[in-house]
C-alpha cells in the first residue's frame, strides 16, 4: 500500500510549541483522509526547529465506492416535506427517488445515494491546503509581502516549502499538487541552513531522512535528546565532572538545534560564592546551557557549563565557548550583586521596627529584615484578604493550632510561618521568582535558623501537582496546611471559587495539597473546623479524583461519602473507610451482603413510595420466623460491633462486623415473606429491613455502589 510523506519547512519554530504542533499536524492530516474514505495503517510525526513532517504508511490508493439508501417522508407527505427530502439528499426532482412499501406505514421515498470512491492524491490535495490555512498555532501572523493581502496565510514563522510525495515502496512516487499562498508543493527539501543549505529531492520517507542526515539535519528530536544528552554527559566526564541533568532544559534544547554539537564553557570561580540554584538558573534562563559538578558532589557546582550548538565550528567551538561565557560571566555579575545586596541590612532598618516587633523578628538577621519590610511596605495579596503581612499573620496563628495535630513545636511552626514568605522582599526572588522558597530555606541556614523552620520556608508550597513530593517535616507540615487552608478558607469567604476550566488562584491545586499532606502523612484533621460544608464538598470532590488516581472505585467513594454513621469532614477517615470497603467487597461474604442490602432497600423503597406502613420501632413478640428472628439478633450485634469499631476508627472491623449479616439476610429472604397479609407483621418486617439499611449506612451507602 502507498506510502504519504509530508514536510512543512518554515523558519525557525518556537521550541516549546514543536512537539504540539508535529502532534496536530498528524491528527488533522489523519482525521481528514479517513473523514474521507481512507484509511492507514501507522502514523508517525517529527519535528526540527524549521520542519514539521508526518510519515503516513499503508494508506488506500482509494476511497471506497459509497451505497447509501435514504429514507424520506410518506408519498402523500406535504410537498414542503418533500421538497426538503430533496433537498437533504441532492436530487433534483423525485422522479429520482424510489418508492418502498411499509405494510403499516404505507408507501415513502428513499433516495439511493451512490458516491464513486476518489482516488488518494486527490483528496489528500484537497483537505491539505485547509489543515495548512487553518493550523492551530497558539500565535500566528502573516508575513512578507503577501501579508497586505486579505485572506493571506497567517504562519508561526515564514513558510518557505511544502514537500509532499505519496506512493508504493515498488513504484516511484509522485507529487501531490496543491498550492498554499503562493508555495506550490514538491519533492524538494533543504537541510541544514548554514552546513548545507542546497536543494535536495526526496523521493521517500526513508530516503528522506537519510538525505537530511547527510545535510547535517537529524529529524527525530528524540535521537536529538539522546545525542546531547549522551554527548554532554561524556564530555562532562572527560574533564573529571558530572553532568547537572535537567529534562525541561533538554527538551528545549532539542528544539533549537538540528545538528547538535555539544561543547565546554567556564566561567571564574569566584561565582561559585552564589547558591548553586541560583547560578543553575542563571545560566539555564540566560544561555539555555547546562551545568556542571565535580564527580561525586551532591551540593556543589563546578565553574563549567555545556553549550548546545547548532554548527560543527571550523575553530573546534572556541568562539562559540567564548561568547556564551562572556554573556553567563555577565549575567552571574548580576546574581552575584543580588546575592550579597540580600545578605547586607536594608537602609530603611529604622522604619522597621514596628513590624519586627509586631512579629517578634530580629533585624539583625537578613532575612528577618526582609519580612519586616514586606509587611511594612503593605505589599498586597488580594484587595479583599488583607496585605502578605495579614497573611503571615492568619498562617502563623492557624500553624500554631495545627501543630500539636502534627507533632510539631508550636513555637517552631510560628517562626517558621513568620519567615516563610520573607524571601518576596529578596533581590534574588525578585530577578527568579521560580526559587521562592528555596532562596528562603538558603538564607535561614545561613543566619542560623532550626533546620525545622528552615525546611519549612521551602516545603511549605509543596505538593505543587499530583507528582511532587509531600513534605513530611512536623513543622513543614503544619506550615503548609495552615497556608494553604487560609488560602481556601480566604477566597471561598469572598467568593471567589473556581469555574469550569478557570481557577486563576490555584485553588484546586491548594485542595489537592492539603488532601496529599493528611493522606500520606497519616494527619486526622477535621476540616468542618476549617471549611463550610460548600469548601468541605470541594476537598470532597477533590478526593474522588486523588481516590480515583490511586485505583479507587468512583462507586466506592460516592458510597462512603453518602454515609451518616461517620464524619466525613476527615479526609483521612474518609480514605481508611474507602479501603476497608473495597476490601470487604473482594470478599465473597461482602458481595453477598451487597446484594442482600440491596434487595431489602430496594424492598424498603418500593414500600416506601406506595406509602405502605413501616413501623417506628421493631416488636420482637411478632418476630414469629426464626429466620427473621436470626436477623434481628444478626443486626443488632452488628450495629453494636460496628459502633464500636468505629469509634476506633478501624473500620476493617467495622466492616467485618457488617459482613456477619450476610447468612441472616440470605436466609431472611429463603424463609420469610416481607409482605405479610397483616399489616403489623408487614411493618416490622419493613422494619428490619430498615435496620439493615441503618446499620450498613453508617460505614456506606450500598445503594450507591454498582453491582
Amino acid at each position: 500500500m502507498p506510502d504519504l510523506l509530508l514536510e512543512l519547512r518554515s523558519e525557525e519554530i518556537p521550541a516549546r510549541m514543536q512537539r504540539k504542533a508535529a502532534g496536530d499536524l498528524r491528527k488533522l492530516v489523519t482525521d481528514a483522509l479517513v473523514e474521507a474514505g481512507l484509511t492507514y495503517e501507522g502514523a508517525q510525526e517529527y519535528w526540527t526547529p524549521r520542519r514539521l513532517t508526518l510519515d503516513l504508511r499503508g494508506l488506500t490508493a482509494r476511497s471506497k465506492d459509497v451505497r447509501e439508501e435514504r429514507k424520506g417522508p410518506r408519498t402523500d407527505a406535504p410537498e414542503k416535506a418533500i421538497a426538503g427530502f430533496l433537498r437533504g439528499a441532492g436530487l433534483d426532482s423525485i422522479d429520482q427517488a424510489q418508492v418502498q412499501t411499509d405494510p403499516k406505514k404505507g408507501d415513502f421515498y428513499v433516495a439511493v445515494i451512490e458516491k464513486k470512491g476518489r482516488v488518494a492524491e486527490d483528496i489528500i490535495a484537497e483537505v491539505m491546503p485547509g489543515i495548512i490555512r487553518n493550523f492551530p498555532w497558539p500565535k500566528s501572523m502573516r508575513w512578507g509581502k503577501a501579508s497586505s493581502q486579505p485572506g493571506s496565510l497567517r504562519w508561526v514563522r515564514p513558510l518557505q516549502s511544502i514537500l509532499c510525495t505519496f506512493g508504493p515502496e515498488t513504484e516511484e512516487p509522485v507529487v501531490v499538487d496543491f498550492e498554499v499562498d503562493g508555495i506550490r508543493s514538491g519533492n524538494i527539501t533543504y537541510g541544514h541552513r548554514f552546513h548545507a543549505p542546497e536543494a535536495i529531492t526526496v523521493r521517500r520517507f526513508d530516503d528522506y531522512v537519510e538525505k537530511l542526515e547527510a545535510a547535517k539535519v537529524v529529524l527525530d528530536a528524540e535521537r536529538r535528546k539522546r545525542i546531547i544528552l549522551d554527548d554532554a554527559r561524556n564530555l562532562a566526564f572527560a574533564n573529571g565532572l558530572e553532568l547537572v541533568e535537567d529534562e525541561g532544559l533538554l527538551e528545549e534544547v532539542s528544539g533549537l538545534v538540528e545538528w547538535p554539537v555539544v561543547l565546554l564553557g567556564t566561567f571564574e570561580e569566584e561565582y561559585l560564592q552564589i547558591p548553586p540554584e541560583v547560578i543553575r538558573l542563571t545560566i539555564r534562563a540566560n544561555q539555555k546551557c547546562f551545568v556542571c559538578r565535580p564527580q561525586g558532589e551532591s551540593e556543589k557546582l563546578s565553574n563549567t557549563f555545556v553549550i548546545t550548538s547548532n554548527i560543527e565550528a571550523t575553530d573546534g567551538g572556541k568562539t562559540i565557548a567564548h561568547g556564551n561565557g562572556k554573556v553567563v560571566r555577565a549575567r552571574l555579575s548580576d546574581a552575584l550583586y543580588f546575592w550579597e545586596t540580600d545578605q547586607a541590612d536594608l537602609p530603611d532598618l529604622d522604619r522597621l521596627e514596628a513590624s519586627a516587633e509586631k512579629f517578634g523578628l530580629d533585624l539583625k538577621k537578613p532575612l528577618d529584615q526582609r519580612m519586616a519590610r514586606l509587611d511594612h511596605l503593605g505589599v498586597t495579596f488580594h484587595a479583599k484578604l488583607g496585605t502578605q503581612g495579614e497573611r503571615v499573620a492568619r498562617i502563623a496563628a492557624l500553624a500554631k493550632e495545627l501543630a500539636p495535630l502534627v507533632g510539631a513545636d508550636p513555637e517552631l511552626a510560628v517562626r517558621a510561618a513568620h519567615l516563610a514568605k520573607a524571601d518576596l522582599q529578596t533581590e534574588v526572588v525578585g530577578e527568579f521568582p521560580e526559587l521562592q522558597g528555596a532562596i528562603g530555606r538558603k538564607y535561614a541556614e545561613l543566619q542560623g535558623e532550626h533546620p525545622s523552620v528552615a525546611a519549612a520556608i521551602e516545603e511549605h508550597y509543596k505538593p505543587l501537582g499530583p507528582t511532587d513530593v509531600v513534605p513530611t517535616d512536623p513543622v513543614a507540615l503544619a506550615v503548609a496546611l495552615a497556608d494553604k487552608l487560609d488560602m481556601l478558607t480566604g477566597f471561598w469567604a469572598i467568593d471567589e471559587k473556581p469555574t469550569g476550566s478557570k481557577d486563576p488562584y490555584a485553588l484546586r491545586r491548594a485542595a489537592l495539597g492539603v488532601i496529599r499532606i493528611v493522606v500520606e502523612n497519616k494527619v486526622e484533621l477535621k476540616l468542618s473546623q476549617k471549611a463550610d460544608t460548600d469548601l468541605l464538598s470541594f476537598f470532597h470532590d477533590r478526593l474522588k479524583v486523588y481516590l480515583r488516581d490511586q485505583g479507587a472505585r468512583h462507586d466506592l467513594i460516592d458510597a462512603v461519602l453518602a454515609s451518616e454513621g461517620a464524619s466525613n469532614d476527615d479526609l483521612l477517615l474518609v480514605v481508611r473507610r474507602v479501603e476497608a470497603l473495597g476490601e470487604l467487597l473482594e470478599t465473597e461474604e461482602g458481595r453477598n451482603l451487597l446484594a442482600g442490602t440491596k434487595r431489602a432497600a430496594n424492598i424498603l423503597a418500593a414500600e416506601e413510595k406506595k406509602g405502605t406502613r413501616v413501623a417506628d420501632d421493631i416488636d420482637t413478640g411478632l418476630l414469629s420466623d426464626a429466620s427473621e428472628q436470626a436477623l434481628y439478633s444478626a443486626v443488632t450485634q452488628a450495629e453494636k460491633e460496628a459502633a464500636e469499631a468505629i469509634q476506633k476508627q478501624d473500620y476493617s472491623a467495622a466492616m467485618r462486623a457488617l459482613a456477619a449479616l450476610r447468612e441472616p439476610i440470605d436466609s431472611f429472604f429463603e424463609n420469610v415473606l416481607v409482605n405479610d397479609e397483616n399489616d403489623s407483621v408487614r411493618a416490622n418486617r419493613l422494619a428490619l429491613l430498615d435496620r439493615i439499611r441503618v446499620a450498613t449506612g453508617k460505614v456506606a451507602d450500598f445503594s450507591k455502589i454498582a453491582g
